[in-house]
């Protein structure tokens, strides 16, 4: 009977690994290939999740019809219409403001104002504080890419570089935001205050950002910017800046993109630069350069619902669980489960989500502090969601600076030193244990 028990355990066993085979083979054929060549442009990214999907397809179980409801289902999901909708709105208004010539006239009005020696941390800065106050790393993205952009070619410095520090600090912004999907999730699954796991969080993720502006300060203070700086006109900046006070006072994504094409359309046509003909052609051209990222979105929703409808995930989980014995490993279990599973769902609050449960079952088991579960559980996911090529972030960053996502990884940082400090935190700072009215005080 045991035996029989083995082999039932070995085959269930084989028939989960087996899930996780488009996983492998993505990265087998894209990361794979691409190191082995020496350019990550010798497979475009179309192409590997074009074939992961069909492996997908092949390797899941039940009817062709069925494996391909599961696919679509994926693909279509809430969330994955929800990133195209972004990335729809998000090509008209960066191709209406850049054919007007507003993005040239908000990068001089941003040399003006802020000093040439602190361009670098200026930029990171900024990106911080607009994801802090509108809490989402893709909505700041959308509106600091195209100055990011411009600002490079303007000071001679390479896109992917200053692509980097944008997306850098739209995810420190993200991690701490009151109002970011991510700490809604993490703070709501775990019963701990908003307030609270903004506390922790910052412990983590404060000291880090630090020596990045330091950082890039000094190496910002060696950028020659042109002595002469070419004029700009106040009113084709006024898109911009609209678009960025909506999103800090926490306006709807779609609705602040939506308005921004608007007021382009109205200030081109104010100054000739469109006719309501060409601001069509203008919209069409910038939701046509968005078609490859809405393509890989769709192909990567439809593998990683494959992943997880054949227990792919759960079996990480399972693993991952099976090396958990005291409270520091318990909270080392939960970095590691939220950032597997962010690896294979490309979605960081679908990550928090999906861990959520388990999470909650272990801090109860090792009595963990809720608000250092809750910042973990945000931290990781942040941390995982920012080095992978072919998460949001990176996309539409690469999207909009027409560059490949994996040309940011090399010049991204901020993901990296958020690690040593994550890891750090968990290692060496003090256990809590709870007292009375859900309070903690140090063992």
């Amino acid at each position: 009977m045991t035996k029989l028990f083995d082999i039932h355990h070995i085959f269930r066993n084989f028939a989960v690994m087996f899930a996780l085979i488009p996983l492998i083979f993505f990265l087998c054929v894209y990361l794979g290939v691409s190191i082995w060549a020496g350019d990550f442009y010798k497979v475009p990214i179309t192409v590997a999740f074009m074939l992961t999907a069909i492996v997908s397809v092949i390797v899941s179980r039940g009817t062709l019809k069925h494996r391909l409801r599961v696919f679509s289902r994926g693909s279509s999901s809430e969330n994955m219409m929800l990133m195209i909708w972004i990335f729809i709105l998000a090509g008209a208004f960066a191709n209406t403001a850049k054919e007007m010539g507003s993005i040239n006239d908000i990068v001089s009005l941003t040399l003006s104002l802020v000093p040439s020696d602190t361009i670098f941390a200026g930029l990171f800065l900024a990106a911080a504080v607009i994801s802090l106050s509108i809490g989402t790393s893709v909505g700041t993205i959308v509106a600091l890419m195209p100055i990011a952009v411009g600002i490079a070619s303007t000071i001679g410095q390479p896109v992917p570089y200053l692509a980097a520090i944008v997306v850098g600090g739209a995810f420190f912004g993200d991690n701490l935001s009151f109002i970011s999907d991510t700490t809604v999730c993490a703070t709501q699954t775990q019963g701990c205050r908003m307030s609270d796991k903004f506390k922790t969080n910052l412990r983590i993720a404060a000291p880090a950002a630090m020596i990045l502006l330091i950082y890039y300060a000094f190496v910002g203070s060696e950028v020659q910017v042109p002595a002469h700086i070419a004029g700009y006109k106040f009113m084709k900046v006024i898109p911009y800046i609209i678009v960025l006070l909506a999103a800090m006072l926490g306006v709807n994504v779609l609705v602040v993109l939506a308005l921004g094409t608007l007021l382009t359309g109205i200030v081109g046509l104010c100054y000739g630069d469109y006719n309501l003909y060409t601001w069509f052609a203008a919209m069409a051209d910038g939701i046509m350069g968005m078609g490859e990222l809405i393509i890989i979105t769709m192909l990567a929703g439809g593998m990683l619902e494959v992943i997880r409808a054949n227990g792919g995930i759960r079996f990480l989980m399972e693993k991952i669980m099976r090396h958990v014995s005291s409270p520091r490993t318990a909270e080392l279990s939960i970095a590691a489960l939220v950032s597997v599973v962010d690896v294979c769902t490309a979605n960081n609050t679908v990550a928090i989500i999906t861990v959520s449960g388990i999470a909650k079952d272990i801090s109860n088991r090792f009595g963990l502090d809720p608000r250092r579960v809750a910042s973990i559980l945000d931290t990781f996911s942040c941390i995982v969601q920012g080095v992978i090529p072919y998460g949001a972030q990176l996309l539409m960053g690469a999207a909009l600076a027409s560059i490949n996502p994996v040309d940011i990884i090399p010049h991204l940082y901020y993901p990296l030193v958020l690690l040593v400090f994550a890891l750090g935190f968990i290692i060496f700072h003090k256990q809590k244990k709870p007292v009375a009215d859900g309070e903690y005080v140090n063992k």
